[in-house]
């Protein structure tokens, strides 16, 4: 009964869709000087486009093993699945995330639930910077949204666990603190980085993404 269960809930949320890798909204240069161009190609155009190519592989696999009806094999997977499906996830929201008209403060609803939940702005940054330069190893710093409560929430993920799949949060802003996302402009100064990144932040992706989420 177990493996038939198992087998069938891969086959109702196995994609036959090609996952492919997002263009990104602006140049490979257009973050500078807050994240240079390098750091930028490499980080797409290897990086995400990596997991990207695993994820296909992957799910391919899956589709092999529930067709063979090998409910064992399906599990297996799941660590692949988890790994590169959260990277291309968090990396398809981290660019819309930036933008080279961004930083500066958000506005309206966003902005009021943020100064209801942690106090002020500059007291949300604080927190949501030590939080993520916290991280060790490899990880990524959130804000998110409860979609029951309706409350923000900072949270972290180790190496590319997904928010939402993770904690139920919806997520909003990510900030990928993985060496490849800063090492080749930052070396190994984390903080610099992170307290750098803010000055590129799109306030209106993240003010949408909360809206939604609210909706």
């Amino acid at each position: 009964m177990l493996q038939s269960r198992l087998l069938s809930l891969a086959r109702v949320g196995l994609s036959r869709t090609k996952y492919t890798l997002p263009e990104l909204p602006y140049s490979y240069d257009a973050l500078e000087p807050v994240v240079n161009r390098d750091i930028m190609e490499i980080h797409h155009s290897k990086h995400h486009a990596t997991y990207v190519t695993n994820l296909n592989a992957t799910a391919e696999k899956i589709s092999a093993a529930v067709a063979e009806g090998n409910s064992s094999a399906v599990i297996g997977l799941h660590g692949a699945l988890k790994f590169n499906g959260g990277g291309h996830i968090n990396h398809s929201i981290f660019w819309e995330n930036l933008s080279p008209n961004g930083g500066g403060l958000p506005t309206g609803p966003l902005l009021a639930a943020i100064e209801a939940e942690f106090g002020s702005f500059d007291q949300f940054k604080a927190k949501m910077s030590a939080a993520t330069i916290a991280v060790q190893g490899s990880g990524w710093g959130w804000l998110g949204v409860n979609p029951e409560s309706k409350r923000l929430q900072i949270a972290t993920c180790a190496n590319q666990d997904p928010l939402h799949a993770t904690t139920g949060l919806a997520p909003l802003l990510g900030i990928d603190v993985w060496e490849h996302a800063y090492y080749l402009q930052y070396k190994n100064v984390r903080p610099e980085y992170v307290n750098s990144i803010w000055n590129v932040v799109n306030w209106e992706d993240v003010a949408a993404r909360y809206a939604k989420a609210l909706s």
